[in-house]
């Protein structure tokens, strides 16, 4: 089985300057695109899921699918839960044989978001599973996941460092002004917050929110320590636009083999864009 860790992924990363994609999949079509595309660009590949992803698709055929597709394009890859948030949950996930996970306890307090994150580093290391978790909030949508913006708060570094010390964890999200969703306005990322952050730490950090960001920005985030890139809403913005327009076109379609495949086209030039603005094409 090609399933692993996400760890020496993003330490090697961290090395080489660049960030490994994180692509938000719900389905056989996004997960054939998402893999395809990156063995296609010998690209280094995430699989995320929400809570509301596993609980759509089943764990278990997320899990065999992606190791299916694995194992055909020759693509070692992490399944990764993305916004989990109890232990109970991520040990069912981790014994369905999934090996990269993200605690998000960011809503707590900062005494218990350590004690949950701890608890879930102390499971998950055992059988081999990265942990990322998340200090600060950050606002938007998505999927189950809804933040007002007055409770978005930005990651304080010296309380990072303490963060990091405290729980083990492998990777840190940081909050420095992106946003789930679709950015009504034009971003501004907090960049010397992230440098700052950067310098009180040394595990990869994790950029989330990253749909509709400009090369420039991520390509910025990527040079200040950034080593894991997530991105949800443009795939499924892609995705759904041209499947709509294909079915306007053709009233007739029925089959789900033809009518799919305008979809899976216009998601995988996301997918490509992505891996680009990575700078981790040709990283395996």
């Amino acid at each position: 089985m090609y399933i692993i860790s996400s760890k020496n992924m993003l330490l090697k990363a961290q090395r080489g300057g660049y960030a490994v994609p994180a692509f938000n999949i719900h389905n056989l079509e996004t997960m054939q695109v998402v893999v395809e595309t990156a063995a296609e660009m010998r690209s280094p590949l995430i699989l995320a899921g929400t809570p509301g992803t596993y609980s759509y698709a089943g764990t278990g055929n997320v899990v065999a699918i992606a190791a299916n597709l694995a194992k055909e394009w020759d693509l070692p890859l992490a399944i990764h839960l993305d916004h989990h948030e109890t232990l109970d949950d991520i040990r069912q996930k981790v014994h369905a044989g999934i090996r990269s996970v993200m605690i998000d306890g960011s809503h707590f307090p900062f005494e218990e978001n350590v004690a949950l994150v701890k608890s879930v580093v102390d499971f998950s290391h055992r059988y081999d599973a990265s942990v990322e978790a998340e200090l600060g909030r950050l606002g938007g949508v998505e999927d189950d996941l809804v933040v007002d913006a007055k409770d978005a708060l930005y990651t304080n570094p010296a309380q990072a460092q303490e963060f990091i010390a405290r729980t083990g964890i492998d990777s840190l999200a940081v909050a420095i002004g992106t946003a789930h969703g679709l950015y009504h306005h034009e971003p501004k990322l907090d960049f010397e917050r992230l440098a700052a952050i950067r310098d009180c730490v040394d595990v990869p950090l994790v950029l989330h929110g990253a749909s509709g960001l400009p090369e420039s920005d991520i390509r910025r985030a990527i040079s200040l320590g950034v080593c894991k890139v997530n991105v949800a809403t443009e795939l499924k913005i892609a995705f759904s636009d041209a499947l709509k327009h294909y079915l306007l076109e053709n009233p007739q379609a029925s089959d789900p083999r033809h009518y799919m495949q305008p979809a899976k086209a216009a998601m995988k030039e996301v997918v490509r864009k992505v891996i680009r603005d990575c700078g981790c094409e040709g990283q395996l």
